[in-house]
Protein backbone atom coordinates (compact mmCIF):
# COMPACT_ATOMS: atom_id res chain seq x y z
CA UNK A 1 0.00 0.00 0.00
CA UNK A 2 1.21 3.57 -1.09
CA UNK A 3 0.59 5.89 2.21
CA UNK A 4 1.71 9.32 1.24
CA UNK A 5 1.73 10.87 4.29
CA UNK A 6 1.71 9.38 8.24
CA UNK A 7 -1.84 9.24 9.49
CA UNK A 8 -2.51 12.48 11.06
CA UNK A 9 0.94 14.28 9.90
CA UNK A 10 0.04 18.08 8.96
CA UNK A 11 -3.67 17.58 8.50
CA UNK A 12 -6.22 19.50 9.97
CA UNK A 13 -9.57 17.67 11.12
CA UNK A 14 -10.63 19.40 7.93
CA UNK A 15 -9.37 16.29 5.87
CA UNK A 16 -10.82 13.78 7.44
CA UNK A 17 -13.73 15.14 7.75
CA UNK A 18 -13.85 15.49 3.83
CA UNK A 19 -12.49 11.92 3.59
CA UNK A 20 -15.54 10.49 5.93
CA UNK A 21 -17.81 12.88 3.68
CA UNK A 22 -16.62 11.30 0.55
CA UNK A 23 -16.92 7.74 2.19
CA UNK A 24 -20.57 8.11 3.90
CA UNK A 25 -21.36 9.24 0.22
CA UNK A 26 -20.65 5.68 -0.87
CA UNK A 27 -22.53 3.77 2.52
CA UNK A 28 -25.51 2.51 0.79
CA UNK A 29 -26.06 0.03 -1.73
CA UNK A 30 -28.16 1.74 -3.96
CA UNK A 31 -25.44 4.03 -4.09
CA UNK A 32 -23.05 1.86 -4.21
CA UNK A 33 -25.04 0.25 -7.47
CA UNK A 34 -24.79 3.59 -9.26
CA UNK A 35 -21.43 3.62 -8.86
CA UNK A 36 -20.93 0.80 -10.46
CA UNK A 37 -23.39 1.72 -13.40
CA UNK A 38 -21.82 4.95 -14.00
CA UNK A 39 -18.61 3.29 -14.63
CA UNK A 40 -19.79 2.21 -17.93
CA UNK A 41 -20.45 5.68 -18.59
CA UNK A 42 -22.93 8.23 -18.15
CA UNK A 43 -26.43 7.45 -17.37
CA UNK A 44 -29.55 10.02 -16.99
CA UNK A 45 -31.40 9.38 -13.63
CA UNK A 46 -34.56 7.09 -14.89
CA UNK A 47 -31.88 4.93 -15.87
CA UNK A 48 -30.15 4.76 -12.60
CA UNK A 49 -34.18 4.81 -10.89
CA UNK A 50 -34.87 1.73 -12.82
CA UNK A 51 -31.47 -0.09 -11.82
CA UNK A 52 -31.91 0.63 -7.91
CA UNK A 53 -35.56 0.34 -8.00
CA UNK A 54 -36.03 2.81 -6.01
CA UNK A 55 -38.59 6.10 -6.57
CA UNK A 56 -36.99 8.92 -8.50
CA UNK A 57 -36.98 10.85 -5.27
CA UNK A 58 -34.84 8.63 -3.12
CA UNK A 59 -32.36 8.14 -6.11
CA UNK A 60 -32.60 12.04 -6.64
CA UNK A 61 -31.83 12.27 -2.99
CA UNK A 62 -28.64 9.69 -3.72
CA UNK A 63 -27.14 11.42 -6.16
CA UNK A 64 -27.10 14.91 -4.54
CA UNK A 65 -25.58 13.27 -1.90
CA UNK A 66 -23.03 11.95 -4.22
CA UNK A 67 -22.88 14.97 -6.06
CA UNK A 68 -22.29 17.32 -2.84
CA UNK A 69 -19.22 14.41 -1.61
CA UNK A 70 -17.59 15.31 -5.09
CA UNK A 71 -18.47 11.90 -6.57
CA UNK A 72 -20.46 12.41 -9.46
CA UNK A 73 -21.40 15.39 -11.80
CA UNK A 74 -24.42 15.84 -13.72
CA UNK A 75 -25.98 17.91 -16.85
CA UNK A 76 -29.40 18.77 -18.10
CA UNK A 77 -30.31 18.25 -21.43
CA UNK A 78 -33.88 19.34 -21.90
CA UNK A 79 -36.01 17.67 -19.33
CA UNK A 80 -33.31 14.88 -18.57
CA UNK A 81 -30.93 15.20 -16.04
CA UNK A 82 -27.71 12.86 -16.82
CA UNK A 83 -24.82 11.67 -14.53
CA UNK A 84 -21.17 10.59 -14.59
CA UNK A 85 -18.59 10.03 -12.22
CA UNK A 86 -16.78 12.92 -11.64
CA UNK A 87 -14.17 10.96 -8.94
CA UNK A 88 -13.11 7.49 -11.70
CA UNK A 89 -10.52 6.79 -9.09
CA UNK A 90 -12.77 5.63 -6.48
CA UNK A 91 -12.71 1.96 -8.37
CA UNK A 92 -9.14 1.60 -6.89
CA UNK A 93 -10.91 1.50 -3.62
CA UNK A 94 -13.78 -0.66 -4.68
CA UNK A 95 -11.05 -3.40 -5.60
CA UNK A 96 -9.53 -3.40 -2.13
CA UNK A 97 -12.66 -4.14 -0.82
CA UNK A 98 -13.35 -6.69 -3.63
CA UNK A 99 -10.04 -8.34 -2.52
CA UNK A 100 -11.43 -8.05 1.21
CA UNK A 101 -14.58 -9.76 0.71
CA UNK A 102 -13.31 -12.37 -1.10
CA UNK A 103 -10.65 -12.94 1.88
CA UNK A 104 -13.30 -12.71 4.71
CA UNK A 105 -15.21 -15.31 2.49
CA UNK A 106 -13.06 -17.47 1.95
CA UNK A 107 -11.90 -17.33 6.05
CA UNK A 108 -15.41 -18.14 6.95
CA UNK A 109 -15.64 -20.84 4.68
CA UNK A 110 -12.04 -22.13 5.09
CA UNK A 111 -10.26 -20.72 8.59
CA UNK A 112 -7.96 -23.63 9.16
CA UNK A 113 -6.68 -23.87 5.92
CA UNK A 114 -5.64 -19.88 5.62
CA UNK A 115 -4.85 -19.33 9.54
CA UNK A 116 -2.06 -22.08 8.92
CA UNK A 117 -0.90 -20.08 5.76
CA UNK A 118 -1.27 -16.62 7.50
CA UNK A 119 1.29 -18.17 10.43
CA UNK A 120 3.53 -19.80 8.29
CA UNK A 121 2.71 -23.51 9.56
Amino acid sequence: MVRHKKPGSKRGKSYYRDKARVIQAMAHPGRLLMIDALAMGEKCVCELQELVGSDITTVSKHLKLMKDAGLVEDRKEGLKVFYRLKLPCIFRCFDCFDVFLSRKGRMELYPKVLACKVSGK
